[in-house]
Order: structure tokens, then sequence, then C-alpha cells
């Protein structure tokens, strides 16, 4: 049976020439009238517990300042919104779900929604998220290309300037108050870790602590005991019980970076902690259970890695609660000078020195560079030119004629006649060489890091080094 419930208000909001009008969709009745009762006297309110009413209002009257839609499991919630969004492209809807594994969430979120409130509503849940939307509404601040610099911690903030990287933000927004499993795809030094740190800022854990694992910076034999901690007396050396990160992070956010790096027995292991929130140290028969949020990170094609069975399926499907894909630098260049000058502003305070200006010069040979090592290279020619206070020295090197100039990574001349094999042989080491100089450069000599990035053993990128006699370049002559 259709309902439509509407409450008048004639009380006005505090500090609000007029009240908003808010509408809302909710089949259960008992939840709509908490809802009225919490929100009847802030807001202008119309109640539906039915869609065709909801429909037939929004085609008849005038569009409201928001829509609250309560979306169930035991219904397809894709339809009614996405004929809402079509329809009626510029009325805000925050959704209420009573599911934080709701199968369409992805979805749901990518058709625009301003904010999603998971039940049962806490506090004052759902009027935050309607004041958040109607100051920004208030604002009328054309957002897509204004610069934003979200500080995150005494040495990070989240700074974006461009659109992409603007619905980036506003989907990581929204998945932290889901609170589901979050996996961020992106080539390496992209950001994964800022992002995954913003999403935790934004999530209701906020208060509680954000751990970082790098999968592929443990050795694959202390990786277990690192992430899920001993027993004493479980191996060698073991002379007294270690929690692990899992249990030291219990109530915050996990984030495994690197984690196609994982091996395939703690994939399993993993599996069972996102399945049901239990594991066992190693070494013990006793399961232990633990409330905490994973966010995982890689720079491998997963897909890719699933075919060849390096990754688990079924573990790939759990951590992808949902998935946000970070873009190069390359593929967003407008943001180079914003970038540029956070860099500097940072790189200023941390060494103590005043920033250097960023002429045109130097932002145009920024701009050019393909920068294969993304953020972290761009932080690090930043912080060259800050130290060594030299403009021409950065843009010479940015110069596509000179990407690398030491080691072997310059052609070298092949004797007459030495034939077509130690010719392309040459030539392959001449690429091999100048591909692992820009990545080290890239990663300002941090041979650990360039060796993740280039996916081979530390050893043999030293022995790489060794061989091209590849050393940092020397900006002093």
């Amino acid at each position: 049976m259709s309902a439509a419930l509407s409450y008048p208000i004639t009380a006005l909001r505090p500090n609000a020439k007029s009240r908003a009008q808010v509408l809302i969709l909710e089949p259960d009745l008992a939840v709509l009238d908490y809802l009225r009762q919490t929100l009847g006297s802030l807001y202008s309110l119309s109640l539906f517990s039915d869609e065709q009413t909801l429909l037939d209002r929004l085609e008849k009257a005038d569009q409201p300042d928001l829509l609250l839609l309560a979306l169930h499991t035991n219904r397809d919630p894709l339809p009614l919104l996405t004929h809402i969004r079509c329809t009626k492209p510029n009325l805000a809807v925050i959704v209420l779900s009573c599911s934080a594994e709701l199968r369409d969430l992805e979805m749901v979120i990518r058709l625009g929604v301003r904010g999603i409130v998971m039940k049962p509503f806490t506090g004052g849940d759902v009027e935050q998220a309607i004041e958040e939307h109607l100051a920004a509404a208030e604002k009328k601040i054309p957002a897509a290309d204004a610069l934003k610099e979200i500080p995150l911690n005494e040495t990070h903030s989240f700074v974006r300037s461009s659109k992409r990287m603007r619905d980036l933000e506003g989907q990581a927004a929204l998945v932290a108050r889901a609170d589901i499993p979050l996996l961020i795809l992106g080539e390496s030094g992209t950001g994964k870790e800022i992002l995954a740190l913003y999403t935790h800022k934004m999530s209701s854990r906020s208060q509680n602590i954000f751990l970082k694992v790098n999968c592929a910076a443990v050795p694959a034999d202390l990786l277990e005991s690192e992430l899920f901690g001993y027993e004493q007396g479980a191996f060698t050396g073991a002379i007294k019980t270690k929690p692990g990160k899992f249990e030291v992070c219990t109530g915050g956010t996990i984030f495994l970076d690197e984690i196609g790096e994982m091996p395939a027995m703690l994939q399993a292991k993993l599996l069972q902690v996102l399945q049901d929130g239990t594991f066992s140290r190693l070494g013990s028969r006793s399961p232990m259970k633990v409330d905490v949020r994973v966010i995982a990170a890689t720079n491998i094609n997963m897909k890719e890695a699933m075919a060849n069975k390096t990754f688990r399926e079924d573990l790939y499907y759990r951590l992808n609660g949902f998935t946000l894909s970070i873009p190069a630098l390359r593929d967003r260049r407008e943001e180079i000078p914003v970038l540029s000058e956070y860099f500097m502003r940072k790189g200023a305070k941390r060494y103590g020195r005043e920033p250097l200006p960023l002429s045109a010069n130097l932002l145009n040979a920024l701009s050019e560079h393909s920068w294969p090592g993304n953020l972290r290279e761009l932080e690090n020619v930043i912080n060259r030119y800050l130290v060594l206070g030299e403009e021409k020295s950065i843009v010479d090197e940015l110069a596509p004629s000179t990407v690398y100039q030491g080691g072997s990574a310059t052609p070298q001349e092949v004797p007459s006649g030495a034939g077509l094999k130690a010719m392309v042989r040459n030539l392959k080491g001449d690429a091999e060489s100048t591909a692992i100089a820009q990545v080290l450069e890239g990663t300002g000599w941090n041979r650990k890091a360039a060796a993740n990035d280039l996916q081979i053993s530390y050893k043999a990128l030293l022995y790489k080094i060794k061989q091209y006699d590849l050393s940092p370049r020397n900006h002093a002559s």
C-alpha cells in the first residue's frame, strides 16, 4: 500500500534564513518515525515509505534540497537510484544503507551520491551528513579545479587540484564511512599510502591507529610473525610472546602495501581475517578475534597475477570491497605546478630553508617530463633543486636528451664487424641501464624501493648497478 507522510515544520534551522527541504524514502515505518523525531525540528521534511509516491512527488513539485534514500538488501537498489539520477541529475542524494556488505555499493558511489550513512545510526550521523552537504551547497564554490590541501599528519597531506583527483577524494570519503575493505591500485609513487591515510582519517576509526606494513619489504619467512605475532617457543629465538600488527591495530586501520607480493600461505590466513576477523598467532591453536579495517595496495596487474596463480581469486574479491585507481602523474599534468609548490613548501620546512621560486622555464620542464617515478620522483627533483639552489641543472636533467648522463646509459661504440648479435646485445644493455638509472633517480637512489619498482630482487639490482657502473648524478660539477 502506498504511503506518503509529510510533516511541515515551522521552526527555523539555526543560523539559516529558511528551512532546508529534505525528502526521505524509508520503507521501515519505525525508522521513518525515528528520522522524523530526530530531524523534524531542523528541516522541512517530507517522508515516504513507498517508491512510486516519492517519484510522483519529484515529478510534480519543486526540487528539494536533499533526498535521503534508504537501500535494503532484499531489493535491487540500482533501478530506483539510476532513475532518480537520470531524471533529477542535480538532486543531491544521501544513501542510508543497512549493510556494509551491499554488493552494489561501488555502483551506488559511482552514481554520484553525496554521502552514505550506515545503519544502525549512532549519535548525529544523519544530521552530520545533511549539514556537511548543506554547508558545501551554501558556499557555491566550483570545486572541480580548486586547490585543496588536507593535512593528514605532521609530514603528509592529501593535495589535489584536478577534477579527476577531486572525484577520487569524494569516492574515498564515501568508502571511508562504509568501513569495508579497500583496494588501491596505481603505479609506484602515485600516492597510494596518502590515499589510504586520507581514507582512514575520514572514517570512524580516525582516532585509532593507522599502521602500514610493506609486504614486499619484509622477508617472506618473517611476514607471518610480523602480521599475526607468535607465542613463546614457536620457533628458535622466540623467547617471549609477541603480538602481531593485527593485534596492535585492533580498532584501527592496517595498510597492506604491495599486497601482490604476499606469499600464498599468508594469503589464505589473511582471507580468514577478512571473513570473520579471527586468526591464530604463530605456534598457537587458540584463535583470537580483532576488529581491523584492511586497506591494501599494489602496483601489479591483479588480473594477470590471478591468471598466473600467484594471487588468490577469493582473496582479491574479498579485498575488493571497493577499488580506487590512482592515475599516474603523466595523466594529470595539470597538477604538477600545484604539487611542485607543495613539495617546495614541505622540503623548505624539512631542511630549514627558504622556499625557492618556480620559474616559468622550470615549471615547463617539470610539466613536460614523463615522470616514471610519479610523485616520489617529483618530490626528489624539487628537493634537489631546493638543496642545490641552481635551476639550470634541474632543467637540463629533465630535458629528454639528458634523461641520464652517467655510467653506461649513453650509447656505446660497437666495433666494426662485431655482428648483429653483439650490436643487439649492446643496445639492450643501453636500454636496461637507462631504465634502471631512471628508476633509481626517481626513488632518490633508494635501492630497496627501486628494486621493488623494477620487480627484481635487491641482490639483482646491486649486480646491475655494478655491471653498468651506475652512480648518482654529480650535480656539483
